[in-house]
């Protein structure tokens, strides 16, 4: 079940053209709360609005904030124009989009007449915090590079929640973004991972492509009990359309769950017994104990007949990440708190630049 209170805006203390940020008074309590503006109209300082407050009665992480339900000063919204897919289906807040590869879109064509990825080089990752070091690590090699962004619909569902996306726009470092599943609000908006990738090489016409889920990976403890388990069903459907998938190894030192040390389990778990088909997987050349520690961890599993282990010296990655500007944050970790995850995921980054500059590498040998 859900919580549920009525709030008072007292403040806007930001505001975009897809989301405000506002606080809200409830009862004697200030806290702050999300508006999207394309769910629930604009926000006024002094309307009600009735919101949504599992997350912070919980004490979540990422979503520790209230929700807008509806703006109880102006509850009525007219339909925009145009589209008739369904995202959210069949709840209160299923949402109409225009999908790319719907029969009105303008790119409906696109779809029909696709034939290969041509070995396009695609970065898969599970966390949402792994995007600023791979877009950095790409556009520090290739400032030309033409990189979309997929969404999953693994955590987060709208991309307006995402700052890192909103960061990476405004610095035009991406070339666009697209939503795929119940995930919404990219520039583009498709039904699935497959249509995603088609999306990105034919009609953002892109050199590059980046996918992981939004904001919020979900968890339990468990060996399959993960939202980042899609990135196997990724890999597969990167080879299925004749693209090239890298994988991004979660690697960390500095959590203190067993679970998540070296490589993670969520990494273990999707690359031994999820994905089917092979990928590229690229591995930080650490100082030798920790390299010792993750060879072993892999020697536990099927990884090393199943994908293509690639060891890279991290020299230039590092000194790339070390001298950016974009807000690199996981699990409230700066760079310089757990630099092993952000250079693994900048090294799956500098992978992608060599399969680009060399799309017959054998991803097979």
């Amino acid at each position: 079940m859900i919580g549920v209170k009525i709030g008072k805006a007292i403040e806007i203390l930001e505001e975009g053209d897809n989301k405000t940020e506002v606080l809200v008074k409830i009862n004697d309590k200030h806290d702050k709360a999300v508006n999207y503006n394309r769910l629930t109209g604009r926000v006024r300082i002094g309307d009600d609005l009735l919101l949504n407050t599992t997350a912070v009665d919980l004490n979540l992480g990422t979503g520790g904030y209230h929700f807008v339900l509806s703006n109880l000063d102006r509850p009525s919204i007219n339909l925009s124009p145009g589209g008739h897919i369904m995202k959210l289906r069949y709840s209160p807040f299923q949402v109409k989009v225009c999908a790319a590869e719907e029969q009105e879109s303008i790119y409906h064509e696109v779809f029909k007449t696709f034939q290969s990825l041509n070995h396009m080089p695609v970065v898969i990752g599970t966390l949402h915090s792994m995007l600023p070091p791979i877009i950095e690590v790409l556009k520090a090699n290739n400032k030309n590079i033409k990189i979309a962004y997929i969404m999953t619909d693994g955590a987060a569902l709208p991309i307006d929640l995402s700052n890192i996306v909103k960061d990476l726009k405004e610095k035009v470092l991406i070339e666009g973004t697209i939503t795929i599943g119940n995930a919404f609000g990219g520039d583009l908006d498709c039904v699935n991972i497959y249509n995603g990738l088609i999306a990105a090489k034919d009609i953002l016409k892109c050199d590059i492509v980046v996918v992981t889920m939004g904001p919020g990976i979900v968890g339990t403890a468990t060996q399959f009990g993960f939202s980042g388990i899609e990135q196997g069903n990724i890999i597969d459907a990167v080879n299925d359309l004749g693209g090239t998938p890298i994988a991004v190894p979660r690697i960390t030192f500095a959590d203190m769950r067993k679970r998540h040390s070296g490589m993670s389990h969520h990494t273990l778990t999707v690359l031994d017994k999820i994905s089917k088909t092979k990928a590229f997987v690229g591995i930080p050349k650490f100082e030798k104990s920790k390299n010792e520690y993750i060879s072993s961890q892999i020697n536990h599993t099927s990884i090393q007949m199943k994908h293509k282990i690639i060891h890279i010296d991290p020299v230039n990655v590092t000194s790339i990440l070390e001298k950016s500007t974009l807000n690199m944050r996981t699990m409230g970790r700066s760079f310089q708190k757990d630099k092993e995850f952000f250079i693994t995921a900048g090294v799956a980054a500098q992978l992608g630049i060599m399969v680009l500059n060399d799309p017959q590498l054998d991803l097979l040998k």
